[in-house]
């Protein structure tokens, strides 16, 4: 056919129906029978093919940021641990940090020593996100024995910014909550903590301290640690322990917390209180009685405030939760709080379940659900178990297995559909 010139539609009837033919027909249709077969026998698999590309996407792009915590930029190294804890938050992988446990224990302890507030702050944050995945397996126990006297020693270090300070002080508490840590140590971290929080206790005249709103920040901050603490004390001598020990405050200055400038510094100490009474009466039903009717008074207060100095946000949360405290000091009622997860219910009916889940919250944020279904640390804390026999094997292992089981079927897929198109492959030569 000369060039430019169109093809007349016998032509193009001819080049068209040349695919036309009743043999290419048969082997068409023959290709479509095997692809639709092989589509078969995968459709069960093809969401579990996507979740396992997504899973090796993850770990890719996290394999990434690691090689970015070892970088010359403060700034780049801290947007890196802050992306790995959001991703550590949202996904369960304790077997993939393992694998990598001592990278990630020395670049955290680098970024402790030596980097910026900043830096320091989400190094912090990574720390307890590191325990909360791996839990009481040895590789988790023996980063917290490495991290917590660091971040002990720049919680109090007064030369660090209180920011600082105050993250390193929840991270100390969240690790050792979560490690099971001996008693005795636990003790030793809350004197420490109470070395702290008793800036903001009233001067000898009886005033109120003037302390900065991050000072302020520092004081909850150790309060809350300390407090989070004193959910695993074991009720016996609680009430000697108050009046006769440093390591725990005496209720009276307790007390005086509640009269603080800022309320964050309240609230934690509100918190404080009603778990030392619930704790207490545990021991002895009539526990600190006395003392409990002037604190009534306080907290009376406190639930009914409407200073307009105060923000609006600020009066209308301090009067709720003050509201609960008070009822509870008073009446011994606490309101029960459902936590729904999957099929399941957690509820909520102690000051030490909510402070406990409070500190867990704060950790996960809204992925708390998730790890309440499938991390086993965070189970046990709350004693939830589950009724299928695969609840004997931790759910990271059953995860790897599931994986590997998938790949095993893969290959095995693969191989049937090689040699399924080599085989069509013949025909075509064939014919």
């Amino acid at each position: 056919m000369p060039k430019g010139k169109k093809k007349s539609r016998s032509d193009r009837s001819r080049v068209d129906g040349s695919l036309q033919t009743s043999d290419d027909d048969s082997y068409l249709n023959d290709n479509m029978s095997v692809a639709s077969n092989y589509s078969e026998n995968c459709s069960v698999e093809e969401g579990n093919d996507a979740e396992d590309f997504a899973q090796d996407q993850l770990e890719d792009k996290l394999t990434e940021i690691i090689d970015g915590l070892s970088q010359k930029s403060s700034q780049g190294r801290t947007n890196c641990l802050n992306m790995f804890t959001k991703a550590l938050v949202k996904k369960y992988m304790p077997g993939f940090i393992k694998e990598r446990i001592f990278t990630l224990g020395d670049t955290i302890e680098r970024s402790l020593k030596k980097g910026g507030p900043e830096e320091k702050c989400a190094a912090a944050e990574l720390a307890t996100v590191l325990c909360v995945q791996l839990g009481s397996d040895p590789s988790g126990e023996e980063i917290c024995r490495t991290l917590k006297p660091i971040l002990l020693t720049t919680a109090l270090d007064n030369s660090a910014s209180a920011k600082v300070r105050a993250h390193c002080c929840l991270a100390v508490s969240h690790m050792a909550f979560l490690s099971e840590a001996d008693m005795g140590e636990n003790l030793a971290l809350m004197y420490q903590f109470v070395s702290i929080f008793s800036g903001s206790y009233l001067k000898g005249d009886g005033s109120v301290p003037n302390i900065t709103p991050e000072t302020a920040g520092l004081h909850a901050a150790a309060l809350n640690a300390w407090t989070l603490l004193f959910t695993l004390l074991v009720p016996g001598n609680i009430g000697t322990m108050m009046n006769n020990s440093k390591t725990l405050p005496k209720l009276e200055q307790l007390s005086e917390l509640l009269e603080s400038a800022h309320l964050e510094v309240r609230m934690a100490t509100g918190e404080a209180l009603a778990l030392v009474y619930e704790i207490g009466r545990l021991e002895t039903e009539d526990f600190e009685d006395d003392f409990a009717i002037d604190l009534i008074e306080s907290l009376k207060q406190l639930a009914t405030d409407s200073q307009k100095f105060r923000a609006k946000k600020d009066r209308k949360q301090q009067r709720a939760t003050f509201r609960d405290i008070l009822q509870f000091i008073e009446e011994d009622t606490t309101s029960e709080i459902q936590v729904k997860f999957g099929k399941d219910v957690l509820t909520l009916d102690t000051w030490v379940k909510r402070k406990q889940y409070e500190t867990l919250c704060n950790i996960l944020g809204p992925s708390i659900n998730h790890h309440l279904v499938e991390n086993d640390l965070i189970k046990d804390i709350f004693q939830i178990e589950t009724s299928s026999v695969e609840s004997r094997i931790p759910a990271y292992a059953q995860h790897q297995m599931e994986r590997n089981r998938k790949k095993i079927l893969n290959a095995a897929n693969d191989k049937a559909r090689t040699l399924s198109r080599a085989k069509n492959r013949d025909k075509r030569s064939d014919f």
